[in-house]
């Protein structure tokens, strides 16, 4: 039976995937893991769906290092798993759909061809996401897949929301705009809000998606009308890596004076900045909490600070807010983060609960107390069943 639905998330590194049952009234998940390290140590891991691990290995160092060997051995695995059930759909993260993709498309060569056309727009992630398509059409002949884009959901913004004060043709012709991004994450969030909160869901709501990367959005009544991230990936807030953004004077001063090229300036801007850059020992927030040097403390004041504006600048934009929502890896785990912010926001009538806050949980929850005038949730994001339900609504569509 071809009862089966496999998702893809790939990088320039790794290959995150999730297969799941397309046989009940909403796709289950069955296995998940990911294939790091592809071109220098790949490394595969698999869960089942109670999070218990499975395989935790290094792939042996005669086989070729690429997304091809593994995907392959992804598959490989995934057949012994699955006594004979085969899969049906394959759905992949697309990080950029200019202004041609707002909604998930069924891949087909014409389709490919619009995709490689965006790679100018998303340098460092489009090919890595169109690799794995071409790749999955060869070891899954026949198999339909479908792409789903993280920019789609911000689509619906009002024009002012999408502008840069450049000329204007330069938008049109050249689709210089904001497109925001982590759109299958908001995605997740609007589409749980309404049995979480309905006053928010109808109304007015802030989520902050914090991790390696970060950005923040204004929901209303479930539909972006605001995004921190711009034109690229490196706009708003700063990242485990990554700027957020920069008065561009400053990448003029580094050409001009520092006389740094294009590529430099690239490395410079999306991996040795943010936290990283800041701190000096880490990109990953839990290091810098745990090593409580004056570098670590000012990358995480600097963060919180960043967020703490942002918050402000989207309130202003949905003209106040009812809830506050924290989503992604330091969103959902970072409790200090969360607290250090919600404390800087109490001017706008946020009162955490800072017993709640500390619970850690994989189920969304409040946590801020009942007289606070602004609700603040921790609720877990869920790209993959996002891609899993668009795939398969596009194929049945």
């Amino acid at each position: 039976m071809n009862d089966l639905l496999l998702v893809i998330n790939a990088g320039s590194s790794s290959i995150k995937f999730s297969l799941f049952d397309n046989t009940p009234a909403d796709p289950a998940l069955l296995y998940k893991g990911q294939m790091e390290g592809i071109y220098v140590t790949p490394h595969f891991t698999a869960k089942d769906a109670s999070d218990k691990k499975l395989v935790d290995e290094d792939l042996p160092a005669a086989l070729p290092k690429s997304h091809d060997t593994s995907l392959r051995h992804i598959l490989k695995w995934l057949e012994t798993v699955t006594a004979g059930r085969k899969i049906g759909v394959v759905g992949h993260r697309v990080v950029h759909g200019g202004t041609r993709f707002s909604k998930p498309e069924l891949v087909t060569p014409e389709v490919i061809s619009e995709l490689e056309k965006l790679i100018p727009l998303a340098p460092l992630h489009e090919p890595h996401n169109i690799t794995p398509i071409k790749i999955m059409g060869e070891l899954l002949p026949g198999v339909p897949q479908v792409v789903c884009f993280d920019t789609a959901f911000h689509s619906g913004q009002p024009e002012l929301n999408q502008l840069y004060a450049l000329p204007y043709e330069l938008s049109l012709k050249e689709g210089i705009r904001r497109y925001g991004f982590h759109g299958l994450s908001y995605e997740y969030i609007a589409s749980v809000l309404p049995q979480i909160d309905t006053k928010a869901a109808e109304g007015r709501t802030v989520v902050a998606h914090l991790g390696n990367g970060s950005s923040m959005a204004a929901l209303l009544a479930c539909k972006g009308i605001a995004s921190t991230m711009g034109f690229t990936a490196l706009e708003g807030l700063p990242m485990g890596t990554r700027t957020g953004s920069i008065d561009a004077g400053v990448v003029l001063h580094l050409i001009n004076h520092l006389k740094m090229d294009a590529q430099q300036i690239e490395d410079l801007l999306y991996k040795q900045s943010g936290l990283l850059g800041l701190s000096g020992i880490s990109s990953d927030m839990r290091d810098l909490e745990d090593s409580g040097s004056v570098r670590a403390k000012l990358a995480i004041d600097y963060f919180v600070s960043k967020v703490v504006r942002e918050a402000a600048s989207l309130a202003a934009a949905l003209e106040g807010f009812d809830a506050l929502v924290f989503t992604a890896g330091i969103g959902e785990n970072g409790a200090d983060v969360r607290l250090d912010v919600c404390r800087q926001l109490r001017w706008l009538g946020i009162e955490i609960d800072e017993a709640a806050n500390k619970i850690r949980s994989g189920e969304p929850r409040r946590i801020s107390t009942a007289d606070s005038k602004i609700a603040v949730y921790v609720i877990p994001t869920n790209e993959e069943l996002v891609i899993a339900r668009a795939s398969r609504t596009c194929i049945a569509g």
